[in-house]
């Protein structure tokens, strides 16, 4: 057990912040295992192989090297200083085998010194190598993948030479390959007529609409998940169509959502559905920068490519990912990424993916330099994994849809998500305006937002008019059917008009809308739908003989049963849309005499989690520690 007293007494020796920057650091592998009591207890869970098996896929390559060969030297004096037993008979037992493979010659490891570790990487004194694996050791001792004994020799986990032993160490790289190597001066010619800025900021607001679209549809009408799991094709195809994407981006966005605790899975009678949490109603009243920022924070973390559908397999979402690779995946790509020029990054690889031809001269693609350049920032999470060029096609094409990525380079958005993907609200404000609380009415019955509306708008205008289009500017048209609509919700003529003059940025409406409004007010309600299985009334006797003789409403099955009373075969809802599909204007009545009001219904649930405590690692290292933690400052006179 030296190993774990070693990295008890390394961890004792750091201060509360840099304990917590640890804690920070590792949050998700170890939010898998109970919090520790005491630094033994937070050792152990370091070193524990589902932790190790976590944290060495994000190790890039001078770490990787430098742990691989710290291992394999220690496991290789474990064996001289006590050999292991000597090997089974043929025929042996299973219990018999497996005590052999795990006997303490192939658990255990020794203390190594830093010079024989250098020397096998060839780091020799001076020199960049040497500096990058010294920096490098010093990197594994701060993650505690690694420990110093008093003599200052190396220690590390048991498990790491099992873990790593298919890892090739080869050489060591001191530096990171770029992804376009040997680029020619860029000339006018070849610069893309938009910046990364642009491209991020045109991303970002569609991006935007799309979810908010997407989130609404499923409050409107949750989805239901399939009895295997995940989303039925035709619920991915609804609200694809709902939300104006492609299904592969659906189901992206479907699982970002779940991931920032928008929509959550919910256990009903019927099965289990997909709706929106109470986190969304809070998230709808966000400017538009702080709604993108939790979604591309879930993106870094997401244990699964949405948009890649191995071959043989359904397409779906809102299945829980076990792709642990994929979030190294994705910051090696974007590393790799950063250090590209502007205009002279490979292009996106088409989807579907094919790999991409070798040169004749055998010497690399563009393609083929980015998968290599990637490699050094996390080399067990790209090449090393199958369909290696595959998942990073759709990676790439994720991160160009969420702003990330542009013209072969990372825009300013991407660089701020790989530097820390909980910083993204500054980044965000500078890309998205704030949002619009006017619009502009014209008279050709059309209403424009130039901009992105705020929600209170958008919801007003949705509920009486028809929205056409979404770009730079969203474009809604009222219609006599859409302005019955807003009468069906509870709008009277008056409230309507009051409330769409205050929406307007001239204070005043057209007239040709004031009249539309004016006339379908007038007409609405001239007839009723009882709930009694059901009857249709007016006080109008014309009207009433008119609709028993159309032919378009002979599925109702009417009949007269007075001069101003017809019954119908079908239910309230059906007939209410049977006439409103022919033409008329009918509201519905309570079985009192009073219409009532027909509202969309909304469905929430509960998040499954509450957000995490920033300050809960800071704490938690004052109590392993046994510091006391600094008094709360008192709050300041005035509330300051």
């Amino acid at each position: 057990m030296e190993g774990l007293d070693a990295l008890t007494r390394s961890l004792a020796r750091r201060t509360p912040e840099q304990l917590a920057a640890l804690l920070t650091r590792h949050a998700e592998p170890l939010a898998r295992r109970p919090a520790p009591t005491e630094l033994r207890g937070l050792a152990g869970a370091l070193w524990s192989y589902e932790t190790l098996h976590q944290l060495v896929l994000h190790l890039d390559h001078p770490r990787l090297q430098v742990l691989t060969a710290a291992a394999r030297i220690s496991q290789e004096r474990a064996r001289n200083a006590a050999p292991g037993p000597a090997a089974p008979a043929p025929g042996a037992d299973y219990q018999s085998l497996m005590a052999h493979r795990l006997s303490f010659a192939h658990l255990a490891t020794e203390p190594v010194p830093p010079e024989d570790v250098f020397a096998a990487l060839g780091a020799t004194p001076p020199g960049r190598t040497r500096t990058a694996a010294e920096t490098a050791l010093h990197a594994l001792y701060d993650d505690g993948l690694a420990a110093p004994t008093d003599e200052g020799a190396i220690v590390v986990p048991p498990r790491t030479p099992q873990l790593l032993a298919a890892h090739d160490p080869g050489p060591l790289l001191a530096d990171a390959p770029r992804p376009t190597p040997d680029v020619p001066a860029t000339s006018a010619a070849s610069v893309p007529p938009t910046s990364p800025y642009d491209e991020s900021r045109a991303a970002a607001a569609t991006l935007a609409a799309t979810l908010d679209r997407l989130l609404a549809s499923l409050a409107t009408q949750p989805a239901a998940l399939r009895k295997s799991g995940g989303l039925a094709v035709r619920e991915i195809k609804r609200l694809a169509k709902a939300a104006g994407t492609t299904e592969p981006h659906t189901r992206l966005l479907l699982d970002l959502a779940l991931g920032a605790d928008l929509i959550a899975l919910t256990r009903t009678p019927s099965g289990i559905t997909a709706l929106p949490t109470g986190v969304y109603d809070d998230w709808l009243g966000r400017p538009p920068g702080a709604r993108l920022a939790p979604v591309l924070a879930a993106w870094s973390g997401l244990w699964d490519i949405p948009t890649h559908t191995p071959f043989g397999e359904t397409p779906t979402a809102l299945v829980r990912g076990h792709d642990r690779h994929a979030p190294a995946l994705r910051y090696a790509l974007l590393a790799a990424l950063a250090t590209a020029p502007y205009g002279a990054g490979a292009p996106l690889p088409s989807l579907p993916f094919t790999e991409p031809p070798e040169q004749e001269t055998g010497s690399y693609t563009p393609w083929k330099d980015l998968l290599r350049a990637a490699d050094w920032h996390r080399p067990l999470a790209v090449t090393h994994q199958p369909m290696a060029g595959e998942r990073a096609a759709h990676t790439l094409h994720e991160a160009a849809y969420l702003g990330l990525v542009a013209h072969g380079t990372l825009t300013p958005l991407g660089r701020a998500l790989l530097t820390d993907p909980r910083s993204l609200d500054r980044p965000l404000a500078d890309l998205l305006p704030p949002l619009l609380e006017q619009a502009h009415f014209q008279a050709d019955l059309t209403v424009v937002v130039p901009g992105r509306p705020a929600a209170a708008l958008a919801a007003l205008l949705t509920s009486a008019a028809d929205r056409e289009s979404e770009d730079h500017a969203v474009t809604w048209r009222f219609t006599p059917a859409s302005v019955r609509r807003a009468l069906d919700t509870g709008h009277t003529a008056d409230t309507l008009l009051a409330d769409l003059t205050r929406a307007s940025a001239t204070g005043t409406l057209p007239q040709p809308l004031d009249y539309l409004i004016q006339d379908t007010a007038r007409a609405h309600g001239r007839m009723r739908v009882l709930p009694a299985a059901c009857c249709i009334r007016s006080d109008d006797e014309a009207l009433v003989k008119e609709l028993a003789a159309h032919r378009a409403l002979h599925d109702l099955g009417l009949r007269t049963i007075a001069p101003t009373v017809l019954v119908s075969a079908r239910p309230p809802a059906a007939t209410l849309d049977a006439l409103r599909a022919a033409g008329y204007a009918p509201t519905l009545e309570s079985d009192t005499g009073t219409t009532t009001v027909e509202r969309l219904p909304t469905h929430r649930a509960t998040a499954p989690t509450p957000t995490r405590d920033h300050r809960a690692p800071l704490a938690l290292a004052h109590r392993l520690l046994g510091v006391p933690a600094p008094r709360q400052e008192a709050t300041k006179p005035g509330g300051e």
